[in-house]
């Protein structure tokens, strides 16, 4: 396997259709919106959808969900120790930061796509280890194209969460949706940040297959199965380590705008792509 020889840059089109893209904890789990009434997918919760993806294609993850973890490990420090490598330099007293960088970027495709803060106490008379990894894929927030509008739900329960009591149906909460948003996110991969994790021109094939199937085997309360879709990837490749164009004028010459007052799904909206010379570009629908 090759290390990524070449600058790339992408964006991914995606809509949500009466569906919580990603709420917001802080206010009441609405989807997150800014002051403008755009809405927002923050860049963690896209990277979370990455790396379930890359986890189920059978791909090692260090940053597992409790609810879909592969192994045993309840923690990620349990997860580092269960490396044979990992566990001898965090019980070590002279720790190497580089070479537990390097092995955690061998061991685990999260890590040499998006870094990690390794941030560990050493057991018996280890002293530890704290290690920042940067990795050479970065990710936007999303944005939505039009500001978006969000409906509210109240729910009530109609079960008795207690036994001896009455049957009640007292309020539990709200529950919040878009009701149609195109929402569309950048990226971009570095050659010298993917030289030093090893990141090769393998593993951007699966971000991109990754990217390409977001929202399969995802579906929870708040996106029911196929309320949301990803619609196009727009994937460049320059010719060089460097490129020929900073990935602000890439990402600019993609252009989203809706052609009715009030779109409602994805055929309301036009979509152009100002070719930049040099530049190759690979066009791929959503699965």
């Amino acid at each position: 396997m090759s290390i990524l020889d070449h600058k790339i840059d992408f964006a991914v089109v995606l809509s949500v259709n009466t569906a919580n893209p990603n709420g917001d904890p802080l206010n009441g789990n609405r989807p997150r919106q800014n002051y403008d009434g755009y809405g927002e997918i923050s860049d963690v919760a896209i990277k979370r959808k990455i790396r379930n993806r890359l986890q189920d294609i059978g791909e090692s993850i260090f940053v597992q969900s409790n609810d879909r973890k592969t192994d045993a490990y309840n923690s990620l420090r349990e997860r580092a120790d269960g490396n044979a490598e990992l566990n001898q330099i965090l019980k070590s007293k002279t720790s190497s930061s580089d070479e537990f960088a390097r092995i955690a970027c061998q061991e685990w495709l999260d890590v040499r796509s998006f870094g990690q803060v390794f941030a560990f106490k050493g057991t018996g008379s280890g002293g530890g280890v704290s290690v920042g990894v940067r990795g050479p894929v970065s990710i936007h927030t999303a944005k939505s194209v039009d500001p978006i509008d969000i409906t509210s739900m109240q729910i009530t329960k109609s079960v008795n969460s207690e036994p001896g009591k009455d049957r009640g149906s007292d309020t539990m909460g709200m529950k919040h949706r878009v009701d149609f948003g195109l929402y569309v996110f950048y990226g971009s991969i570095n050659t010298q940040l993917a030289e030093k994790t090893g990141f090769t021109n393998e593993d951007a094939e699966k971000i991109k297959q990754a990217l390409c199937t977001l929202f399969e085997n995802d579906l929870s309360s708040a996106r029911p199965e196929g309320s949301m879709e990803v619609h196009k990837v727009y994937w460049w490749e320059h010719n060089s380590r460097l490129g020929q164009y900073s990935s602000a004028k890439v990402h600019r010459s993609l252009t989203v705008k809706s052609r009715t007052d009030e779109p409602r799904t994805f055929e309301d909206y036009s979509i152009e792509v100002n070719e930049l010379a040099g530049l190759k570009i690979d066009t791929v629908d959503g699965r």
